[in-house]
């Protein structure tokens, strides 16, 4: 519960400060680029290292890979119909296709299933959400930014993302345990991470931006808390009888709200940056409804 009170304290923080004029107003933009370039390789580097990946919990890892994939689809073919710019269009993307697995579902797991089952949460998270995030989701960034790039210049781009190379430092160096300090100093920088980006988020957060982004942000929206997880659970359904507690938690993760790194990449992109914080925003909020509405139906483990 504290997690929660936080994220919601950081985001009205954000809207507290932009309305006092105390920051200049490329505060944000100056919190993104500390994020991305330290806070979220620290995270990784933290929680990476010394994961131990288990066979039984490859479907659970599949699952942010499944559902970005899905999102990547529907948001196509809607683009279409609603005729979406480039911008909305990749923020749906981004946004759409990628969940709080760890600020937000962590607390969730171990608040409706318990401590035992955070391993689980975190294999998703790092291995899943975030390699999709670093791979999937810069590519996708970069094909719908204003700013086109090419082919090289995309997978330059997602070589040299910070928390990839990170996430690959990481791995280097499962066998080495990291000395105490090093592994303090590594969780006090990640642990910036979802305060700063919600501060970042309050202070772009517009009220008159809803007016121009309402049928995008119920889309994405949708998608992200009801829909994508449905869908989920039409492919996962096989496997209920077989790993029910790990297919419960799975999809209880598939139903997160919006990741909020996934909203920093989309804003460096200028992927329609007011709809992007309003699904952050608005959907941090929802998901502390939604998400119990998800418990009751996935079962309680």
């Amino acid at each position: 519960m504290s997690n929660m009170v936080l994220l919601v304290a950081c985001l009205v923080l954000g809207i507290v400060l932009r309305a006092s004029g105390k920051l200049p107003a490329n505060a944000p933009a100056t919190l993104n680029g500390f994020i991305v370039n330290v806070a979220l390789p620290a995270l990784v580097l933290a929680h990476v290292h010394g994961t131990e990946p288990r066979v039984e919990l490859i479907g659970a890892v599949l699952m942010p890979w499944l559902l970005f994939i899905l999102g990547v689809a529907v948001f196509w073919l809607l683009a279409q119909t609603l005729h979406f710019s480039r911008g909305t269009t990749g923020a749906l993307m981004m946004l759409g296709g990628l969940g709080n697995t760890s600020f937000v579902g962590l607390p969730m797991i171990e608040s409706f299933y318990g401590s035992a089952y955070l391993s689980i949460g975190i294999l998703i998270d790092q291995l899943g959400t975030y390699l999709v995030l670093s791979t999937l989701g810069i590519a996708v960034a970069c094909l719908y930014s204003e700013s086109r790039a090419s082919p090289r210049e995309i997978a330059w781009r997602i070589a040299t993302f910070p928390p990839l190379l990170a996430m690959l430092v990481a791995l280097a160096l499962t066998p080495l345990t990291f000395p105490e300090w090093v592994s303090a100093a590594l969780h006090r920088l990640g642990g910036t991470l979802a305060p700063l980006a919600l501060i970042s988020v309050g202070m772009q957060l517009r009220r008159s931006a809803l007016a121009d982004n309402r049928a995008a942000l119920a889309t994405g929206l949708g998608f992200k808390l009801f829909l994508g997880p449905a869908m989920l659970v039409m492919v996962y359904a096989g496997l209920m009888s077989e790993e029910p507690s790990v297919v419960r938690v799975t999809l209880f993760e598939s139903a997160m709200a919006p990741q909020i790194g996934a909203s920093i990449v989309a804003i460096q992109h200028n992927l329609n940056p007011p709809l992007v914080t309003l699904m952050v925003g608005i959907g941090t909020v929802l998901s502390f409804v939604t998400l119990p509405l998800w418990w009751a139906f996935l079962g309680s483990g």
